[in-house]
């Protein structure tokens, strides 16, 4: 290329990249592929109901979190439209109890409760899982298609192979299923070899016409399996639907799919639950795109008298927490009193202070973390007399416990200071870690908070907006 032609080819180029700058200009942002791998939404809610789990008088949906990739956002405010995402309908959410799957619900509608979103809907079981095949039935259905069907087996004889080797009857092409008739007659005499060797080499006579004989069909399948015979076969079309639409059918006694209410959904729950009753249950209920196996997160111990141990320590330190020390030792006796047995009773220790509605949980919130210990505990009596108590704590390496986090409060003062109520643990962020999900439950609201137990440390990650609440502060 001479000289010329590469001047005007570098001021091509030139021209093109000037050109392409203003154009690059109106596009700052940089334009992103999609990420399969990058996680879908997860909401964490908690189901509140009251009966029977299987019969539930009434229930409904509180949303709690949903987790966007990123962070966590409020799940009873995310893409309100006007009721939040995670009360759409159709949502269906897995029922949970310390991590193991208990059941689904569907959300059907939502509405405003006290100035805040709940959804209601309606129990679903749990798909069945298939049946497995026993042993022989699989040897039955692999090694013996043709166990059904009659088959007619030659009996062998002496003379059989001898016309294997030679030159005439090895061009004969015989049915080794086909039924064969042999002489009788004469060979059972071994003597005579000629006759034998005349029957061998000439074709078999005719059979008898009035002798039934079983053909093969030409449209038979190779394998000889009969079309009406039972097979043991799995069901493919057992976890599918499908709607068609129909014609107008005036048969009263045609089974119908009614839309909103499956006939393996359960009973329907009324949008009846209101406040705080006194017999309400709580589970953990998580709706995500993508099916996690389960994680349970419970502790085992390698010796199960540590976690007596371990729990009086706890129920030790909750009663000093909420003021109920050892009672004071008695008196001392008179003089006359001083006896032996008298003496017997006066060592006893008092018993301990009794704590009311104790709830006991030990988590191991990630694979190898080690043991989680959560109490929650209140005292009897009314306004200032009636204290709630909830502690985390952990083993330590000296065969004690390691405080890490303390929440003591009374009924007098749960708006400043509200109880601590542990719901469960889960999972809200899809990675395999479980956050201790509590109810922040005060004299007019509550709130619902997820925290993370990691490195000796408790963290609270996220809390709601609250809640108005109309009921007494001892439910």
């Amino acid at each position: 290329m001479s000289s010329r032609g590469k001047k005007f080819g570098k001021l091509s180029l030139a021209i093109f990249l000037l050109a392409a700058l203003p154009a690059a200009a109106q596009y700052p942002g940089q334009i992103s592929t999609t990420d399969k791998s990058a996680p879908e939404l997860r909401s964490v809610a908690v189901l509140e109901w009251t009966g029977d789990e299987q019969h539930p008088k009434a229930s409904r949906m509180i949303p709690v979190s949903v987790y966007d990739g990123q962070q966590l956002q409020d799940g009873g405010l995310y893409l309100d439209r006007p009721e939040p995402l995670a009360l759409q309908g159709e949502v269906e959410y897995q029922l949970k109890q310390n991590g193991k799957n208990t059941g689904l619900f569907v959300i059907q509608n939502a509405a405003l409760e006290q100035g805040s979103w709940v959804g209601y809907g309606v129990w679903k079981p749990l798909a069945r899982p298939r049946p497995v095949q026993s042993a022989s039935a699989q040897s039955w259905k692999e090694d013996d298609a043709d166990g059904d069907r009659p088959i007619l087996h030659r009996k062998s004889h002496a003379g059989d192979n001898s016309g294997q080797n030679g030159s005439g009857s090895g061009s004969q092409s015989t049915d080794p299923d086909r039924p064969t008739l042999h002489h009788g007659g004469d060979s059972s005499s071994s003597g005579d070899s000629s006759d034998n060797t005349a029957n061998s080499s000439n074709p078999a006579p005719a059979p008898d016409p009035d002798r039934p004989v079983l053909h093969k069909t030409a449209d038979e399948p190779a394998s000889g399996s009969d079309s009406d015979r039972p097979k043991l076969q799995k069901k493919n079309d057992e976890d599918q639907a499908y709607v068609s639409s129909l014609p107008d059918i005036s048969d009263p006694d045609r089974p119908r799919l009614i839309p909103g209410k499956p006939a393996d959904m359960g009973p329907a729950v009324l949008p009846s639950l209101m406040g705080l009753p006194p017999d309400m249950h709580q589970a953990v209920a998580v709706s995500d795109a993508k099916n996690t196996p389960e994680h349970i997160w419970n502790y085992s111990w390698a010796n199960p008298a540590d976690e007596a141990r371990f729990k009086a320590q706890l129920e030790d330190l909750a009663r000093t927490a909420l003021g109920l020390g050892p009672a004071a030792p008695p008196a001392a006796p008179a003089a006359k009193k001083n006896t032996a047995s008298h003496k017997a009773r006066l060592t006893l220790p008092p018993p301990p202070a009794p704590l009311v509605d104790e709830q006991f949980r030990v988590f191991e919130l990630a694979y190898g973390s080690g043991a989680t210990l959560v109490l929650s505990a209140h005292t009897a009596g009314s306004g200032a007399d009636e204290k709630f108590v909830t502690l985390i704590a952990q083993p330590d390496l000296y065969g004690g416990l390691a405080m890490l986090l303390k929440n003591v409060t009374d009924a007098a003062h749960l708006d400043d200071t509200p109880r601590m109520r542990l719901v469960d643990a889960v999972d809200a962020m899809a990675d395999n870690r479980g956050e201790l999900l509590f109810e922040l439950r005060g004299q007019t609201q509550r709130q619902f908070a997820l925290y993370r137990v990691l490195r000796g440390q408790v963290t609270r990650l996220f809390v709601t907006s609250g809640n108005a609440l109309t009921t007494t502060a001892g439910n």
